[in-house]
């Protein structure tokens, strides 16, 4: 006989015992499951996304208030893999009743909806970075912020309700603080400090290369005096004015949404009032082409005849979006700020004009720095910003530096081994602007890349690359010719000796001819 089981039969779920643990995700508690998607996925890597979110804040509102940006940045140590880290600005500061949302909630902020160029975009990222230190070490964000001399200077401290994605506030003071207005953040955190290629100091010396007009002083752990990049520029960036979407740029489904809370009355003022470059010839085109009544109201429009109108949209030869959308670096700021950052022998800077991608305005600008004490025989270094912030990580899968790698270095005077950076003494500098960068995740580390930023990027670097092989011909012309007339130099003394030997010459005539010459091989080098 077999010996009978004595396991008890698996006890199987229910519809209802399933619906009953079905509840909310709130994106705070998504985050703090998945906060490697954010740049948090490693202490000196977190370290340096918090410094980053802070900065990209700090920037942001000076450029929009019109001020010239001072930051002064510090890093306290206070444990093993235990820091602090402070950012503070001379920027317009934060109207009090806003400083728990901004800062204790994810998804928050005034810049995801304005189709304009800015740093940040998702308003996730300073409150992600405190919600990390919440997490890592139990300390809530420190926030110091004041308006004008008129107004008191407010301190929070605070933290985040991550499963209701609330702001909790510890501490609600008003301080003394000196400057008329700015904003001063502390987080506490773990992490780790390093130097480096993806170090804190090398990030702040790239975002002082992509913005000439920003000053940042900085103090590292236990050091007392501060490592100061000057601002290059005294000009602010050109204001990026917000624009409508691009009908090209538009989908379905939000096609759909906008028509439902639009506040147009006819399809046709719709088009006119909800997008850019569509006037009143080409929103009656577009209706037309997609067997519509212009005067038909757009919240009965339904999915189908949605899907129609973006069918018309397509066929329809729509101008491009404005680009006033755009703050680019500018050719003659950046060179400015090559100039001050690099040594080098020569600089070449290139703002490609305006393209767009799914009906985004975008521009790409190269510039590059040649020569001086940089190492001939290493890889070029390679700087890649995006709205002016720079991209230290995921290298490999970013549409800059695939553009570089497969445009041909050698054509322009340096080396390059096959899948590789070139070789030479350079410091390469490309920069993606636009009112939505397509990142390839959360993070924000690498533009994906998509067809029309490609080909742009490699137009810009081979119209900088065609300076270069110039620079480099005429550099290497000038080597020959003086290696050639120092070669005849060394013999004019001789040649002078002989003439005398032969024609009988006094040495007063051969000094004479001997300094003909040397006169003669002096005014060829000028010529």
């Amino acid at each position: 006989m077999t010996q009978q089981s004595t396991k008890k039969p698996r006890r199987r779920a229910t519809a209802s015992s399933m619906a009953a643990r079905q509840r909310e995700i709130s994106v705070s508690e998504f985050f703090t499951k998945n906060r490697h998607l954010l740049g948090f996925d490693s202490p000196t890597k977190a370290l340096l996304t918090t410094i980053k979110e802070a900065v990209d804040n700090s920037l942001d509102a000076c450029e929009e208030a019109g001020i010239l940006p001072d930051l002064d940045i510090s890093i306290h140590a206070l444990a093993e893999n235990r820091y602090r880290v402070e950012v503070g600005d001379n920027g317009p500061g934060i109207v009090k009743a806003q400083i728990p949302k901004i800062f204790g909630k994810l998804l928050y902020g005034s810049k995801f909806h304005r189709l304009r160029q800015s740093r940040g975009q998702q308003g996730i990222g300073i409150s992600a970075a405190g919600m990390y230190g919440q997490l890592t070490t139990g300390k809530p964000i420190v926030i110091e912020s004041r308006t004008s001399r008129r107004k008191p200077a407010h301190r929070y401290e605070l933290v985040i309700d991550t499963l209701r994605n609330q702001p909790v506030v510890k501490k609600d003071l008003e301080v003394e603080w000196e400057a008329a207005h700015g904003t001063r953040v502390a987080i506490e955190l773990e992490g780790s400090y390093k130097r480096g290629r993806h170090g804190v100091e090398t990030y702040l010396r790239q975002t002082a290369l992509a913005n000439p007009h920003v000053e940042i002083q900085f103090r590292g752990p236990g050091e007392e005096e501060a490592l100061v990049f000057r601002r290059a520029s005294t000009q602010l960036p050109p204001e990026a004015l917000e624009i409508q979407p691009h009908p090209y740029g538009v989908e379905v489904g939000l096609l759909l949404r906008m028509l439902k809370e639009t506040k147009a009355r006819r399809l046709s003022t719709f088009f006119q009032t909800e997008f850019s470059r569509v006037g009143p010839t080409l929103a009656r085109r577009i209706v037309e082409g997609a067997e519509l009544s212009s005067k038909s109201s757009p919240k009965r429009v339904a999915a189908d005849a949605a899907e129609k109108l973006i069918a018309s949209i397509a066929d329809v030869r729509i101008p491009a979006p404005p680009t006033n959308c755009l703050s680019p670096i500018g050719e003659e700021r950046l060179l400015a700020s090559l100039q001050e950052q690099i040594e080098a022998d020569f600089y070449a800077a290139v703002s490609r004009s305006p393209a767009v991608y799914r009906g985004n305005p975008f521009q790409v600008e190269v510039g590059l720095a040649y020569g001086g004490d940089q190492g001939a025989d290493d890889l070029i270094s390679l700087f890649r910003f995006a709205n002016r912030v720079p991209l230290l990580y995921q290298q490999g899968g970013c549409a800059v530096f695939k553009s570089v790698l497969s445009t041909n270095w050698k054509a322009y005077g340096l080396q390059q081994s096959r899948g590789a950076l070139p070789s030479g003494p350079m410091t390469l500098l490309a920069h993606v602007a636009s009112v939505w960068v397509p990142f390839t995740s959360e993070s924000k580390e690498a533009v994906a890349s998509y067809d029309e930023i490609v080909r742009e990027m490699k137009l810009a670097l081979q119209e900088v690359g065609r300076r270069l092989a110039r620079h480099v011909k005429r550099t290497q012309r000038r080597r020959d010719a003086d290696r050639k007339r120092a070669y005849i130099e060394k013999y004019i003394p001789h040649i002078g000796i002989a003439l005398q030997d032969i024609l009988g010459l006094s040495e007063k005539q051969e000094v004479e001819i001997v300094e003909t010459l040397t006169d003669t091989l002096a005014r060829s080098r000028k010529m």
